[in-house]
């Protein structure tokens, strides 16, 4: 249960991405019910890849790059998002799925609208393993 609700709260932040942000998409129909049924699958993959490139590449350029988030008070870690969100743009279009993200800037974007999109989420549906 745990990873689903995790894989529906990063493909709901990745698709508020996509929809926020210029430069981060998802390739096929603009609208309707043939985007919906088109993209559907390949947000869920994506989120899939972001998952996996956070949960192992993430931590190991975490560490590396210490001294640089102490210097810059936290702000590296920005960095280190959008690269993951850059990383996951190239996987996928290796793979076909049809997501893009164009620049750094752009991934910088995304990485803050994940983020926030993340954190809301979690606080309305609340995390599984939470007690209420």
């Amino acid at each position: 249960m745990r990873f689903l609700t995790w894989l529906l709260t990063t493909a709901i932040a990745l698709a508020t991405a996509a929809w926020l942000i210029d430069g981060i998409r998802f390739t096929g129909p603009d609208s309707g019910t043939e985007e919906i049924q088109d993209k559907l699958l390949p947000l869920l993959l994506v989120s899939l890849i972001l998952g996996v490139i956070s949960s192992f590449v993430k931590p190991v350029l975490t560490v590396l790059s210490i001294p640089f988030i102490i210097v810059t008070l936290g702000l590296f870690l920005l960095v280190i998002n959008a690269v993951m969100l850059m990383l996951t743009g190239r996987l996928a279009d290796g793979l076909d799925i049809g997501f893009e993200v164009t620049g750094f800037w752009p991934a910088v974007g995304g990485a803050i609208v994940i983020t926030l999109v993340t954190w809301i989420v979690d606080g309305v549906i609340g995390r599984p393993d939470e007690k209420r």
